[in-house]
């Protein structure tokens, strides 16, 4: 709180005229002080800390000992990634020798130049960016609510047109390369794919191409 001490006059009458008497303000602190560690309290507790951040990630579940293999997965792409941030894919069922099924799978490349993986991802999943547009722009007007939308985008993603991806990757891949594969399939609104083991047949096709083709 503050104060007002007062001070002496000075000296007494001087030339018939009296002097005003002095006054000196001294201002108690402590009040402000409590304030600050209240305030400082306050902000502390009510803060949010930085929090770390994290990728949702889905791996299959592994399959019970002697079970059948899996089928086929339908409208199956196959994406392997190795070293120099080079990708490899290949669509549809993996065979390491000519069968009755087909030829042996040959690998093409895809690279992260907005003219490659971007555009390959959004040509094939291109039906569904259409439907979830259509579906953006109802909701925009109102015609559907929230919940509906979310709903019916959810829908369109696991539908059994829409393109799956398996992620796979060598001992020479980096995390970044995964991570940037995952954030392209989300910018591009595909909603089914996996990140599972590289298969030696697979690993082998690899090699095979790091030999023979230059970066």
């Amino acid at each position: 709180m503050a104060e007002i001490a007062e001070g002496g006059s000075g000296g007494g009458h001087k030339g018939g005229k009296k002097r005003a008497k002095k006054q000196s303000t001294r201002i108690d602190m402590t009040p402000m002080v409590d304030l600050a560690f209240l305030l400082l309290t306050f902000f502390v507790l009510t803060s949010t800390f930085s929090k770390p951040k994290s990728m949702e990630l889905t791996f299959p579940v592994e399959p019970p000992p002697g079970s059948p293999p899996p089928p086929a997965v339908k409208n199956g792409i196959t994406m392997l990634l190795t070293k120099d941030d080079r990708i490899f894919y290949y669509e549809g069922e993996f065979r390491p020798k000519d069968d009755e099924k087909g030829p042996k799978t040959k690998l093409a490349e895809l690279n992260f130049a907005p003219s490659s993986l971007h555009k390959y991802l959004a040509d094939k999943n291109k039906w569904a960016q259409d439907e979830i547009q259509k579906l953006n722009d109802r909701l925009k007007k109102k015609e559907i609510p929230d919940t509906t939308h979310k709903r019916l985008v959810k829908e369109i993603k696991a539908n059994k047109i829409a393109p799956t991806i398996l992620i796979k990757t060598d001992d020479q891949a980096t995390y970044k390369n995964v991570v940037d594969v995952i954030d392209e399939l989300n910018i591009n609104l595909v909603g089914k794919y996996v990140v599972v083991d590289i298969l030696k047949p697979e690993y082998d096709l690899i090699q095979e191409n790091l030999k023979g083709v230059q970066p």
